[in-house]
């Protein structure tokens, strides 16, 4: 088996790239080392054929396809950003290098493609109203200005959060968000047009070992943790209650060779996504207080600050994953982030 890992050098290639060696596979990666996401120069394993590139650039992804059975899409910008500047980045750096990436594989005759979607392209999560299952519309900045966080049904009354799943309706509420789904349907795309195959994996809050730091684009459980390394106390936005699904960066990697695997068998010109979640939900605040007491740092401050592109309640029903893949997460919350309070985290973004 030769694959190729775009994004190889990162939080979550890296840990894909690791299970892959483990199997025995070659494999290849592709990834320009942006600056804004690595903080110095990624170790990288020996057995690794590295390819220093932009997934932007055809003529560099061209030279990391060819020979290739299989491609792992992990490069990414990711995360909520800075303000709607960062849009036109956004967009080339995922739905222009999508692209090229599928072009390059229709050209080279490349049939089998995972790649990391996002939570992010439902919007809100699932409700269960007093009608039964629900999709609230997007929260007003007049309600979050006045501490109103939780959307409420349409006759005002409060909804109860439910696990999301593939069949939901897509409703993507920020530039990134657009992004992901936008890769969805080119990738659908190209399955229809190849007979290609594809495995979109949309990722749930992932943490762990060897996330980046002292970054805007980095994940909540990162911000915590860089907080708690400076010495300061994690800020935690609205009032800490808004539930998400925590899923190790292993676990995660796990789910994605077992896309892998079943892309050698699944139907010409199929495009199916999956869920990656623990099953496990928690709030934003224990995840804060819980990474503050391991690591001994300072307890937590609740601002009341919100992000109006924030959604309140995402979490996800990872079924399918687990009865079409046969995959099961393997690290709890509890231990994952008892790990997580104290490992080191890629070097400082400057």
């Amino acid at each position: 088996m030769k694959l190729l890992v775009t994004g190889g050098a990162g939080f979550i290639g890296g840990e894909i790239v690791s299970g892959a060696l483990e199997r025995g596979w070659d494999v290849r990666v592709l990834d320009s080392l942006r600056s804004d996401v690595h903080g110095g120069q990624p170790t990288l394993d020996d057995r690794v054929e590295f390819i220093a590139g932009d997934v932007r650039d055809p003529e560099v992804v061209e030279r990391a396809v060819a020979g290739v059975d299989v491609v792992c899409h992990q490069a990414a910008k990711v995360g909520l950003g800075v303000d709607f500047s960062d849009a036109p980045d956004y967009v080339a750096s995922n739905d222009l290098g999508t692209a090229v990436v599928l072009a390059a594989m229709a050209k080279a005759r490349i049939d089998r493609l995972v790649f990391a979607s996002s939570m992010v392209v439902y919007g809100e999560g699932a409700y269960i109203g007093r009608g039964g299952l629900t999709r609230p519309a997007p929260r007003l900045a007049s309600d979050l200005d006045a501490g109103r966080f939780d959307p409420l049904d349409n006759d005002g009354s409060p909804l109860a959060p439910a696990l999301i799943s593939e069949d939901a309706p897509l409703d993507p509420r920020n530039v990134y968000a657009v992004t992901k789904l936008t890769q969805e349907y080119l990738s659908s795309a190209w399955a229809r047009s190849t007979g290609g195959r594809v495995a979109a994996l949309r990722y749930h809050n992932v943490y762990g070992p060897g996330m980046p730091q002292n970054t805007p684009y980095a994940g909540v459980a990162s911000l915590f943790r860089s907080a708690i390394e400076r010495g300061e106390a994690p800020r935690v936005f609205e009032d800490g209650a808004q539930r998400r699904d925590f899923v190790h960066v292993r676990d995660v990697a796990s789910a994605n060779l077992a896309a892998i695997d079943w892309t050698a068998d699944a139907a010409s010109g199929l495009s199916r996504a999956f869920n990656v979640g623990s099953g496990d939900v928690h709030t934003i605040g224990e995840v804060a207080a819980l990474l503050s007491s391991n690591a001994g740092g300072l307890p937590p401050v609740v601002t009341g600050e919100y992000r109006l592109g924030d959604v309140r309640h995402i979490t996800a029903s990872s079924e399918r994953l687990k009865t079409e893949l046969g995959w099961s997460p393997a690290n709890s919350f509890e231990d994952g982030m008892r790990e997580f309070a104290t490992a080191p985290l890629r070097a400082a973004v400057r």
